[in-house]
């Protein structure tokens, strides 16, 4: 893949993707704080805590994690991560995760971002991508990766607690991956 890619997105407006940078620190921590706290909270870490953040740009040149992000008028209004296991069972499976602002989500940005994480599994060699999801609050994601040929694999039932203690289904959803687009 070539980057920085240009892209227009629904509504008319523009944004560049591009690799996350170890500079991108400062502009990553002011976008996870622009999230609201309700979205966050869905997320495996504390994205406000700085040390999980030092991590993930610690990360960058390791061949487990590939992260890009979304910049417009040079702020950052999305993040993506493709997550691999070099060893073990599950080395064929990647794992996703995609946070968009809420101000740039609708816009297909966040679709662009994936159909790239697409591509890096594919060239990547991996076979299948697991994307998890929070039934009744990312319900438009869940729609979107539907229409992405991914599929419903496992529903737990009352998995997760929203912050006023509600329970939620958590819903795994994978897709299985081909060497070449054509093969779809």
């Amino acid at each position: 893949m070539r980057y920085p890619k240009e892209i227009v997105l629904k509504d008319g407006g523009e944004a560049v993707i591009r690799p996350l940078e170890k500079s991108d620190e400062p502009a990553l921590k002011r976008f996870f704080e622009e999230i609201p706290g309700a979205d966050r909270w869905y997320m495996r870490y504390d994205l406000l805590d700085p040390a999980v953040i030092r991590k993930w740009i610690d990360g960058i040149d390791t061949a487990t994690v590939f992260s890009i992000i979304a910049l417009s008028e040079d702020r950052i209004v999305a993040h993506a991560s493709l997550h691999m296991r070099g060893f073990g069972s599950t080395r064929h499976v990647g794992r996703l995760r995609i946070m968009v602002l809420p101000e740039f989500r609708h816009k297909r940005l966040g679709t662009w971002m994936l159909l790239d994480l697409i591509q890096l599994a594919m060239d990547k060699g991996l076979s299948d991508l697991r994307s998890d999801f929070v039934d009744g609050i990312e319900d438009t994601a869940v729609d979107a990766a539907l229409k992405l040929d991914f599929f419903e694999k496992a529903r737990l039932k009352d998995y997760i607690k929203d912050p006023q203690g509600n329970r939620h289904d958590m819903i795994i959803m994978m897709k299985r991956l081909h060497k070449e687009w054509g093969d779809f």
